[in-house]
């Protein structure tokens, strides 16, 4: 019934974003209409959308204390990869991190928009081959 279209990225200079996504993330643009950028990603279905603002927006939450959580992340094959080409082009990016099998790490886009990068815990009920699995019994 549901999936989700688009995710949107608050951004204080949409021509400047566009090209940083899409240099540093591979995002191909669909589309542009006043005051914002549609794109795709080379996988996945969900569309990603670059919308300028004013002052920058928080791209995060607080769970507690100091800790945050990004309101969406990027799932990928090979995390370790893809920190050393996000940091081979100069982008800011924290320490790999282990939880429970799962490695992460967070990078920053030029408005400083943190946004997490993992890789799957193979078993995971989280795993996409598991979910996908879910939704192919639900049909």
């Amino acid at each position: 019934m549901f999936k989700i279209g688009s995710v949107f990225v608050p951004v204080t200079n949409l021509e400047k974003s566009s090209v940083w996504y899409e240099e540093h993330l591979g995002v191909k643009k669909i589309g542009s209409w006043d005051g914002g950028a549609g794109f795709y990603l080379p996988n996945g279905s969900t569309q990603f959308g670059l919308i300028e603002v004013e002052t920058p927006q928080p791209t995060e939450f607080v769970i507690k204390g100091k800790q945050k959580n990004s309101y969406f992340n990027f799932v990928v094959q090979d995390v370790d990869a893809i920190h050393e080409e996000l940091n081979g082009k100069g982008v800011v990016t924290t320490e790999i991190d282990d939880f429970g099998g799962m490695r992460f790490f967070d990078f920053f886009d030029p408005d400083g928009n943190p946004f997490s990068v993992v890789s799957e815990v193979e078993g995971s009920p989280f795993h996409s081959d598991h979910v996908k699995k879910l939704q192919e019994m639900k049909r």
